[in-house]
């Protein structure tokens, strides 16, 4: 009888001896220093008895999702689906015609919308997210993403996600991490289609989040969520939501904006082998290509930190095979 904890050791180890065998764990990805660099990484933190050897306990992965592992241009999966969802509210609500932020939503004004700043934006989403409970909220977002189109390619969102992210998520379980979601997106609405897209259970999701009152419904305790923002798991807020929600500082983190920075910084700051990867995206032909410009996904602060901080920044056209799974 083979004893857990070899067995344990058989099986984190078995990366790096795929690795040793020749094989590709990912095939997406061209090349080049970038992707030596995680594999490196990968194998250097999985090798027992090495001075970079980490516990599978500590063995924690955080990546963005919006513009990491799925498309983000040219808006939000999740404001596109608070602006549908007001749409179909707004006959039982005439007084939402009153508030130009409200309007603009009803016609499909995205220009509008975004005028009215982040306190209009909170609005909108409170009062497209907020009266039900999280599995029914849940619920209506999945029912959402069977139907919704992206605009450029006609294609359902869950199809527009990156398949070299799939891949560094199989190989980073496959090596014994945990990997997480660490969104700026209202965690619920990422759960919704998180396990089925990407393989990480809703518990393995941090994100934003409205607040939650107890109540009760034919005698039986649930949860209502209310028009009231509780946390914004965004920027300076990442590293929060890891403490709360995790537990651990993570020992690799993926994003791709400066949303991402702190996260980033509160990842790679710490002891011991440590990694930080961004995706740049460069390739209009194939997806988008913007950084500090952009007014969604907006990559300066992170992108000119990068090089002292020896996070790697990854091409999209240069670095990426295939950009879709």
């Amino acid at each position: 009888m083979i004893e857990r904890r070899s067995l344990a050791a058989l099986l984190f180890a078995l990366p790096a001896a795929a690795l040793a065998q020749g094989a590709d764990p990912l095939p997406s990805w061209r090349d080049g220093p970038r992707k030596r660099a995680l594999l490196d990484f990968v194998t250097a933190v999985t090798r027992e008895g090495s001075a970079d050897y980490v516990h599978p306990s500590a063995r924690i992965a955080v990546f963005d999702n919006d513009g990491t592992l799925w498309v983000e241009q040219p808006a939000y999966v999740q404001l596109l689906f608070i602006l549908d969802r007001i749409r179909a509210l707004a006959p039982a609500n005439p007084a939402w015609q009153q508030d130009a932020v409200f309007r603009a939503a009803i016609a499909g004004d995205l220009h509008g919308v975004m005028g009215g700043g982040n306190e209009g934006l909170m609005r909108l989403a409170g009062a497209a997210m907020a009266g039900n409970s999280p599995e029914e909220f849940q619920a209506i977002a999945a029912e959402w993403l069977k139907t919704a189109r992206h605009p450029k390619w006609n294609r359902p969102y869950t199809a527009l996600v990156y398949q070299p992210m799939l891949e560094v998520l199989r190989f980073l379980r496959a090596a014994g991490f945990g990997t997480f979601i660490v969104s700026g997106g209202g965690v619920e609405f990422v759960r919704a289609f998180a396990e089925d897209t990407y393989g990480i259970p809703p518990h393995h999701v941090v994100g934003s989040s409205f607040a939650l009152k107890v109540t009760e419904d034919a005698g039986r305790l649930t949860l209502l969520r209310e028009p009231r923002v509780d946390f914004i798991d965004d920027g300076p807020g990442k590293p929060i939501g890891i403490a709360r929600h995790i537990g651990r500082r993570p020992i690799a983190a993926f994003g791709n904006s400066d949303g991402d920075f702190e996260m980033l910084r509160y990842t790679t700051e710490g002891a011991g082998q440590r990694f930080g990867m961004i995706i740049r995206h460069d390739d209009a032909e194939r997806e988008f290509a913007y950084d500090r410009e952009s007014h969604i996904g907006r990559l300066a602060r992170a992108l000119d930190a990068a090089p002292a901080r020896g996070w790697q920044v990854v091409s999209m056209r240069d670095d990426w095979a295939r950009v879709f799974a």
